[in-house]
């Protein structure tokens, strides 16, 4: 069965309800697309978790972990800044840790994720960025966790 990403209505009530957004792949570069997108959706008011296991120290004012396994409070979204062919790899890790949504940003594609998220009981989105659906999505709503 092909891939179908949730409706643009069920990703607004998931971005609703989200607080706490891991961001793989979370550069501490300003210049790099994850920085920017992660910088817009915590000016937003999500809680971000830096993943990064070349970085020490903070990004974005927050402390960056090594690995989704060393993050000691619930994650809501496991945001993925990596290649396709890492995705299956971080989707095991996202299911260990609990969290509810596993999201590959834009141009990220990994059916074998998707159907790791799928049997650990994860939604899964591929192919598209948070940042762009936040502001489609929650326009005239409120976050349920503010």
């Amino acid at each position: 069965m092909a891939f179908e990403n949730p409706s643009r209505d069920r990703i607004g009530d998931i971005l609703a309800s989200a607080g706490n957004i891991a961001v793989v792949g979370l550069s501490d570069k300003s210049d790099r697309t994850s920085y920017m997108v992660a910088y817009a959706m915590q000016n937003k008011g999500y809680r971000i978790i830096p993943v990064n296991p070349t970085v020490d120290g903070e990004i974005l004012g927050e402390k960056c972990y090594h690995s989704l396994a060393e993050i000691p409070e619930p994650v809501d979204i496991v945001n993925v800044f990596r290649r396709s062919e890492f995705c299956a790899e971080t989707a095991r890790e996202a299911a260990a840790i609990g969290a509810k949504v596993l999201w590959l940003q834009q141009g990220v594609v990994s059916p074998e994720a998707a159907e790791i998220a799928a049997e650990a009981g994860m939604t899964a989105i591929m192919d598209r960025c948070i940042k762009v659906e936040e502001a489609i999505t929650m326009q005239g709503r409120t976050r349920k966790t503010q």
